[in-house]
């Protein structure tokens, strides 16, 4: 019976591998580069053959001096957080954060090769943040259940004030905003409920994300002072996922109110923005198709003293802020086996709420 491996070959096989490959000769010039180190780098093989790698990037001293080093030692060496800018017609993209293996392979007749196996730094720098920030945020959530009783006491009232003064409205053009405030009275309140109970998962049914983030778009477009504008920039591509419609019309208002209170008082604007990604780390766990709701804006951003701390309760950069926005999304977020993520500089930020589409697609 033969082997399942032969049917492919090496070549194959490498190509297959998350990681990037690249061999180079004694002279430290390119035998091959797989198809990893090729998305990687943005460094196309034909272009690469034969040429010294260190010409393939621009300021790779880091690099250079581990290649060195694995050749006078003739032993494995690894580097950690290499940044490599690429030349020439690749130059205009970022540069990658790789760690980085060298291993050299002896050969008899050609000298010494050296075998490089580059990962992506920068998902094991986002899966390391990710755990830290779940851990810390699991301290947070008492006091943000604690919070969510206190705020559902007045809810009742309030919603019992709107209804008895729809009944003394004669216009019903004015009751619509009566009961624009019920029933938004009655999402709070299920909103409520369930954060109150640590051992109530999600009440979950097939939505529309395009429909959630309508939601938010006119609730966010009549917030919004003169002069900002809030656009949308779905992905019609988008499928329906299971989630619980409350809470993600809560954690994606929380995060576009942040926005719109981030914004310049002339020149302003907040963008919804929907798209699909596919295999995607959220912690530990990758994921085969996410759909990651951004909103963008051009706001004077996060501050750098609060970009580690952002997610906690009654952390806020704004004087009559509550800091608690952005602490309830994340939970509710985290609720769904998805996470909010951002970055930001001043004059633009994006935060991204990023839901996992389909449970039994995930994979550890």
């Amino acid at each position: 019976m033969s082997s399942p491996l032969a049917h492919f070959d090496s070549a194959e096989l490498l190509d297959a591998l998350c990681t990037g490959v690249i061999v180079l000769d004694s002279h430290c010039c390119v035998v091959y580069a797989n198809v990893g180190v090729q998305d990687l780098l943005a460094v196309g093989l034909n272009q690469a053959r034969g040429r010294p790698i260190t010409e393939l990037f621009v300021q790779c001293e880091a690099l250079e001096q581990l290649l060195q080093r694995a050749l006078e030692r003739e032993e494995a060496c690894a580097g950690h957080e290499i940044s490599l800018q690429p030349a020439g017609q690749w130059r205009s993209h970022e540069p990658a954060i790789v760690d980085v293996t060298v291993t050299p392979l002896p050969a008899q007749l050609t000298g010494t090769h050296l075998l490089l196996e580059l990962a992506d730094a920068r998902t094991r720098q986002r899966i390391m943040r990710e755990s830290e920030m779940r851990s810390r945020l699991d301290g947070s959530r008492l006091m943000i259940r604690q919070l969510a009783h206190e705020i559902g006491n007045p809810l009742g009232g309030l919603r019992g004030a709107a209804q008895l003064l729809s009944r003394e409205l004669h216009d019903i053009t004015l009751t619509e905003y009566t009961s624009v405030i019920i029933n938004e009275a009655d999402r709070l309140r299920a909103l409520v409920d369930s954060m109150l109970g640590p051992l109530r998962p999600p009440q979950k049914s097939l939505v529309n994300v395009h429909e959630l983030c309508e939601h938010v778009f006119r609730l966010l477009r009549s917030e919004a002072p003169p002069g900002v504008t809030v656009e949308r920039d779905y992905d019609p591509s988008l499928p329906a996922a299971q989630l619980d419609r409350n809470e993600i019309i809560q954690a994606l208002l929380n995060v576009a109110r942040n926005a719109l209170q981030a914004l310049p008082p002339v020149g302003g604007h907040v963008v919804l923005r929907s798209r699909v990604a596919g295999n995607i780390n959220i912690g530990a766990t990758r994921h085969r198709l996410v759909a990651n709701i951004q909103v963008e804006d051009n706001g004077h951003g996060v501050p750098p003293e609060l970009m580690k701390s952002v997610f906690y309760p009654l952390v806020t950069g704004r004087a009559n802020g509550t800091g608690l926005g952005l602490a309830v999304a994340q939970e509710l977020l985290a609720r769904h086996g998805g996470i909010v993520e951002f970055e930001s500089e001043p004059g633009h930020t994006i935060f991204s709420l990023l839901l996992p589409l389909a449970a039994e697609e995930a994979f550890a």
